[in-house]
């Protein structure tokens, strides 16, 4: 007998065991216990703790006989059976069933199931148990583990959780009941964005105004005293605290009607746009309706604003300079009212001088400091002349000017952004032997100059630092003003940029200039990699090897070329009119830009403002 014969007989006899053995015995010899029948749970004779649970999603009026029918039904339910005897019923009113959070009465009502106070849940449909599929089975399966277990009996659906075939219509009914919330929300997010879009905006209430029948705002003069007081003093120096302390201390109400003010409190009043007239729509938004949980929206939606919206109660001047000492009240300059400087004339004309603590400027106020010292004749970009091949001269037209970024840039001139720091290398540092620099930028020709400066001027920082006799590149921290030159220069705020410079001029006359548009990218991989995945269908991919490691990129318009024309080369921004000569100025300090359209109400006039509230509140007191 060969192999695969004794094979196959060993197979044939364990399978003729397996059958032998699955015949099994007679049901007669063996002594059967039978099962408990499966009590019904309206006609079982045993006593019942029910619970009902009732829920409406608003708290709008009009939601209120819903809520009181759904009550009353459940006591005329539960006094038709004798043998069930009502615990409680657990209401939630105004809240969504999406979510557990703030469903108070809810979580209770868990609780005491837990506790075995309750044998029967009772309430109307799934969607009012709960509109999220993982919070309904869940708890379902929860309550029906404990050692005393609970039901749930859904009443329109007629489905009872001791049922074990329940489950998988109760997951499908719990599916849809999320999907009609998911629709519900499409809907009310679409009905939002077009009354925002014709104008018609929410006007919750707010300190310094009453709403009329119409539901606009109208000022309430009482009110509105308090308003003005609060940005009176915080523009006169004032902190959040000794504005709440003194509001405290001479009796005043908030909204809510308390009379203890606290310093968040004072600060929302102070970023309310509506105190100046003007509307921001969609300040927040909520990205899951699940959760319900809000986030600042960050260009991620869009956004409304009207000016003039209702009557002002504060100028929009005086806001605009509430919101520039907010910023830059975290940067250490508390009280202290920011202003932009600008070069008027020399070479670095147009050039803005960057503080590393002034915070609140926008891109377009690096814009407007900048045109300010132009006149209407004269070009801000400079224009690229017709390039001609003189006679005689070797004819240069298509040939290219090598760029820097491709060769070794150890030793090079160099200037690395993050979104939170300014870094210079080594070689920059050696260029300028002075520890503090001023650093500049030209919001339109995308500039970016670097100048010695002295320790007592206002925009000076300290580039260097010193251990063991030598001398490193110092980290300059820009968490106040670089948000403001990311958006300016249109960069991505999760990646980091490095700029080859060049020095021009010779001691203490020499400036470093680094063009903005010349700029190697270090994009993070994990960046990539969301990329990639929210594009399935491309088949580009980036070879990097590490995960951890920054991918370097260069801009698009550097494909197919090894740098720039020769002749533009030449010409190029960065370099055109960088020649030391009689307009030069190089040393010429910045002059402040002082906004035309920005009237900020002045010091005498702030304190003739706060004197007349205070003698008001107080005359207001004694009577």
């Amino acid at each position: 007998m060969n192999e695969n014969e004794q094979r196959v007989g060993t197979v044939s006899d364990q399978k003729s065991k397996i059958r032998e053995r699955y015949k099994g015995i007679s049901i007669e010899e063996l002594d059967v216990i039978p099962a408990l029948p499966q009590e019904d749970i309206f006609a079982t004779e045993k006593e019942q703790r029910v619970a009902v649970y009732a829920r409406v999603s608003t708290d709008d009026p009009r939601q209120t006989s819903s809520y009181e029918l759904q009550k009353n039904h459940y006591h005329d339910v539960i006094s038709r059976s004798p043998n069930w005897r009502l615990i409680e019923i657990y209401a939630d009113e105004g809240i969504s069933g999406t979510s557990l959070q703030h469903r108070d009465a809810f979580k209770r009502m868990i609780d005491d199931c837990r506790k075995g106070s309750i044998d029967l849940i009772v309430t109307k449909s799934v969607s009012r148990f709960a509109r999220n599929v993982v919070d309904c089975i869940g708890y379902v399966r929860d309550l029906l583990a404990l050692p005393h277990p609970v039901g749930v009996y859904f009443e329109t659906e007629r489905l009872n959780t001791f049922d074990p075939k329940c489950e998988m219509i109760l997951s499908f009914m719990a599916t849809l009941a999320q999907e009609e919330s998911h629709t519900k929300s499409e809907i009310m997010n679409a009905s939002i964005e077009m009354r925002f879009r014709r104008g018609i905006f929410l006007t919750p209430i707010l300190l310094g105004y009453d709403h009329d029948e119409e539901g606009n705002l109208i000022i309430n003069e009482h009110e509105a005293k308090i308003v003005k007081l609060i940005f009176m003093m915080y523009l006169n120096g004032c902190t959040c605290q000794e504005i709440a302390d003194t509001l405290t201390a001479l009796g005043c109400k908030t909204k809510k009607g308390n009379t203890v003010w606290a310093p968040g409190s004072i600060l929302q009043i102070l970023q309310n746009e509506r105190h100046c007239g003007d509307v921001l729509a969609r300040k927040t938004f909520t990205p899951n309706y699940l959760n319900h949980k809000s986030k600042k929206n960050n260009r991620d939606r869009n956004q409304y604003r009207k000016e003039n919206h209702h009557e002002a109660i504060i100028s929009r001047d005086d806001f605009i300079a509430v919101q520039r000492l907010i910023s830059n009240a975290k940067y250490g300059n508390k009280g202290i009212l920011p202003e932009l400087k600008v070069m008027k004339d020399g070479v670095l004309k147009g050039f803005v001088s960057i503080n590393p603590r002034w915070a609140g400027f926008k891109e377009y106020d690096y814009i407007n400091a900048s045109r300010s010292v132009y006149s209407k004749e004269e070009e801000i970009l400079p224009q690229s002349a017709a390039i001609e091949a003189e006679s005689g001269t070797f004819d240069l037209r298509g040939y290219e000017i090598a760029r820097s970024q491709f060769f070794d840039n150890s030793d090079r001139i160099a200037v690395t952004f993050t979104a939170s720091d300014v870094r210079f290398s080594a070689s920059a540092i050696r260029k300028i032997s002075s520890p503090y620099v001023e650093l500049l930028v030209h919001p339109e020709k995308l500039i970016f100059a670097v100048r010695s400066s002295n320790k007592d001027q206002r925009n000076a920082m300290q580039w260097i630092k010193k251990k063991n006799g030598n001398t490193y590149p110092r980290i300059i921290s820009g968490t106040a003003f670089l948000p403001s030159l990311y958006s300016l220069f249109g960069w991505k705020k999760d990646c980091k940029y490095r700029i080859i410079g060049v020095k021009r001029g010779q001691d203490a006359e020499c400036i470093l200039l680094f063009n903005l548009k010349e700029t190697e990218i270090f994009i993070p991989n994990d960046v990539l990699q969301e990329q990639a995945a929210e594009t399935p269908k491309t088949n580009l991919r980036p070879f990097t090897d590490n995960i951890k490691r920054n991918v370097m990129a260069y801009p698009p318009d550097w494909v197919d070329t090894f740098g720039s024309n020769f002749y533009s080369h030449a010409q190029a921004q960065e370099l055109a009119g960088f020649e030391q000569n009689s307009s030069w100025n190089i040393s010429e300090q910045a002059v402040p830009y002082k906004d035309p359209e920005l009237q900020v109400t002045s010091r005498t006039e702030r304190d003739k403002n706060i004197e007349q509230i205070l003698s008001d509140m107080k005359e207001e007191t004694h009577d």
